[in-house]
């Protein structure tokens, strides 16, 4: 996402400021701080993130991510996050739930999954990593689905449908265009929608979805 289409950056947004917004432990910091850290040295190899939003990554990666925090309910014990790349939101989410909700993070390239295998060990964090396709799931529903820089809508609640069940919520990290998304989704999905404002862009929204199904024939 362009400069032009975020919220005005706070300048030097950084660890202790990212502490300050979400009240995470000096423990749950320093974990996340050593996740940074790999990032950092991994991405100079593998381009696991745009390198331009490494100065800005406690901002527009992590914060962003941790937005979703407060947004699951309560009583959810499980979650998928589609298209992981390198852990955001999903591993991220892990670390703020620690304890609290199984995360399964779903990402078809390897070398990205051996990041994320990584990154998990160097945080002490239980986490599942499938190196698989979205579309090849087969297995139980979670309660929640996330997603950031995935996929267009339309295409995204392709995916996601396969790993909900009743009363599961996704929870999706959209960008400028989710007004023409949501419309071209709404011909082929049934579903209850709500936009919740993002912390971090201007532009861009937190879409949760409940209750998706497909139409039995797609509208025109």
């Amino acid at each position: 996402m362009s400069k032009a289409g975020r919220a005005k950056p706070v300048p030097d947004f950084g660890p202790e400021d990212f502490a300050a917004r979400t009240g995470v432990s000096r423990e749950t910091l320093a974990r996340l701080k050593a996740y940074a850290d790999l990032l950092k040295d991994w991405n100079a190899r593998h381009n696991l993130v745009s390198r331009n939003s490494l100065d800005d990554l406690w901002e527009r990666h992590f914060w962003d991510s941790a937005q979703l925090a407060p947004l699951i309910p309560q009583n959810a014990r499980t979650l998928a996050d589609l298209g992981s790349g390198a852990g955001f939101p999903g591993l991220v989410l892990a670390e703020l739930l620690r304890g609290r909700v199984a995360v399964t993070l779903f990402e078809s390239i390897s070398k990205k999954c051996t990041f994320l295998e990584a990154a998990a060990g160097r945080m002490n964090l239980d986490v599942t990593i499938k190196n698989s396709r979205m579309e090849a799931w087969e297995g139980p529903p979670f309660d929640v689905i996330t997603a950031r820089a995935c996929a267009p809508l339309p295409k995204l609640l392709s995916y996601a449908h396969k790993f909900t069940g009743p009363g599961s919520v996704c929870l999706f990290l959209k960008g400028q265009n989710l007004g023409a998304e949501l419309t071209e989704a709404h011909k082929s999905w049934k579903m209850e929608t709500r936009q919740i404002s993002s912390q971090t862009s201007l532009s861009g929204a937190i879409l949760e979805v409940r209750e998706l199904a497909p139409h039995a024939t797609p509208l025109p």
